[in-house]
């Protein structure tokens, strides 16, 4: 990885250039800074959504949906494990 900025030549299409362009007005950048913003943008792993709680009818929330049956079984079992 370098530590000192590395200089190099780029050819944008028009609408990617007047995209650059207008982002780096409003941040108040240099285009360069600009262009390296976005580039560190787009590397950044996606944020996921939080999931929309669904309720009941009662307006109760629900749990969501994992195509899993929960059993009574499955509950005395986690309950059994918190006492031991």
């Amino acid at each position: 990885m370098h530590n000192e900025s590395m200089r190099t030549t780029i050819t944008l299409d028009d609408d990617t250039h007047e995209f650059a362009t207008y982002y780096a007005r409003a941040r108040g950048l240099s285009l360069s800074a600009a262009i390296d913003e976005l580039i560190r943008k787009a590397q950044a792993p996606a944020r996921q959504a939080p999931p929309e709680i669904e309720f009941s009818e009662n307006g109760f929330p629900l749990l969501p949906r994992t195509g899993r049956t929960i059993t009574s079984e499955m509950v005395k079992e986690l309950s059994e494990d918190d006492f031991e």
